[in-house]
């Protein structure tokens, strides 16, 4: 193998799934690599809905990248923000003005928000894909909680949640919040009657967990229904204000946060990259994942769009493809032809609350319940990043969830001005 200083030079622009994949796979084969990314840290998204919620600390769930870098020779990382390519000069664009050479290029910058054009959602709903956004939650609702039990008469006021989208993401919100609402509060806001907190899950669909089988989606629905939530099927939103959600059949409720986890979209920014996007603002590959109309820049995770057979937005295909995409590199740089990427299944899981989750896998085997909780525990233990991200993580979920019943959640720093209907929150 050629010493690390002679390899050609992989940059990697973003740090989630996929981008820590293709950069652990490149340092194996040798090759040097910068990884780029706007935040000095790796988020594992799936657990944040944890920490909006009090559940874990935003440090349990993020991992230095710059120690990750120097625990894997020839990797390096910038922080930066990547505003373009110059493919001519093959360069990547930082917003600080600096220009990255490269020899490959592996884009990993994961999906955002998508809206749906709905009028108000992008000024007055919250999202949870970056680690601020799920402290911002979480600000939010304990904030919100303080204030109504400050309150002469905590009984005068409500606060009502919808968590907009019934796809994983949706469903474990809106459980946990319904948890939250059961155990925690009461015992951490004494002075506050849970019956003041109202749970709304909204889902366009006349089910929920749409990738499920349909025996699976009844009964996450009969359990999300047996905490307490609303859940409201067969209802689209048509506009967000900052007091109340409208929905297409005319009627309005009155709201103090609006969650949203009804869809993602690739960052509108990427079409001034000089790259083929399609469905979903998302970037068009060949099976090998090469970007379409290019030798040496791959695209991988959720914002890769094979376009034969586009691959489910999760983390498994974005580990997947950061492997493959690595190991094609290699390939290119032995003159050895490149292969076609094959997704390997493992299943799909969310949770519902403490005990209850549900499992599917390709192989027809299908877990609800405690069964399915357990391994959905295990799972997201073993893939968080860092032993002790893995111990403090297993800690917390142990004391939340195992340990006898009291108030564990995490509150941290709690919103100087919150305004609650008679005002809404002020999301702005």
């Amino acid at each position: 193998m050629m010493p690390v200083s002679e390899m050609p030079h992989v940059v990697v622009v973003g740090a989630g799934f996929g981008g820590v994949s293709a950069s652990s796979e490149l340092a194996k084969e040798g090759f040097r690599v910068t990884l780029i990314d706007r935040h000095p840290y790796n988020t594992f998204q799936p657990l944040l809905y944890q920490v909006a919620t009090g559940g874990l600390n935003a440090g349990d769930v993020t991992y230095s990248l710059r120690y990750f870098a120097a625990r894997h020779q020839g990797v390096r990382f910038r922080r930066a923000a990547v505003t373009g390519i110059d493919h001519e000069a093959k360069q990547v664009l930082c917003d600080d003005g600096v220009k990255v050479g490269y020899d490959y290029l592996v884009l990993a910058t994961g999906i955002t928000t998508n809206h749906f054009g709905i009028p108000g959602a992008a000024e007055f709903t919250m999202s949870m894909y970056t680690r601020a956004e799920a402290l911002r939650v979480r600000d939010t609702i304990f904030g919100s909680m303080e204030i109504i039990a400050g309150r002469s008469d905590p009984n005068s006021g409500g606060f009502t949640v919808v968590v907009a989208g019934g796809g994983a993401t949706g469903v474990e919100m809106a459980g946990q919040l319904a948890e939250l609402k059961q155990e925690a509060l009461p015992k951490t806001y004494p002075e506050l009657n849970p019956a003041q907190v109202h749970v709304v899950l909204v889902e366009m669909a006349p089910f929920l967990l749409a990738p499920f089988d349909d025996s699976l989606r009844k009964y996450a629905l009969a359990e999300l229904i047996k905490r307490g939530v609303d859940v409201r099927l067969n209802t689209a939103i048509s506009e967000v204000h900052a007091d109340r959600v409208d929905f297409k059949g005319g009627e309005s409720i009155p709201v103090d946060l609006v969650i949203w986890a009804a869809g993602v979209s690739g960052n509108p920014a990427l079409r001034e990259w000089g790259i083929p996007i399609g469905r979903g603002g998302r970037i068009e590959v060949n099976s090998d994942l090469r970007v379409l109309g290019e030798e040496n820049i791959f695209a991988i995770g959720d914002i890769s769009l094979t376009v034969d057979s586009p691959l489910p937005q999760l983390a498994q295909p974005a580990i997947q493809t950061g492997r493959f995409a690595a190991k094609q590199i290699a390939r290119l740089h032995r003159g050895v032809p490149t292969e076609k990427f094959e997704y390997h299944n493992k299943g799909t899981m969310a949770t519902i609350g403490r005990g209850d989750a549900v499992l599917q896998t390709p192989f027809g085997l299908k877990l609800k319940g405690v069964l399915a909780w357990l391994g959905w525990i295990g799972l997201h233990i073993v893939y968080i990043l860092g032993g002790r991200n893995r111990l403090q993580t297993l800690l917390s979920l142990t004391s939340r969830y195992l340990l006898p019943r009291r108030s564990n959640a995490i509150v941290g720093d709690v919103m100087e001005t919150p305004k609650l209907r008679a005002g809404a929150v002020d999301r702005r």
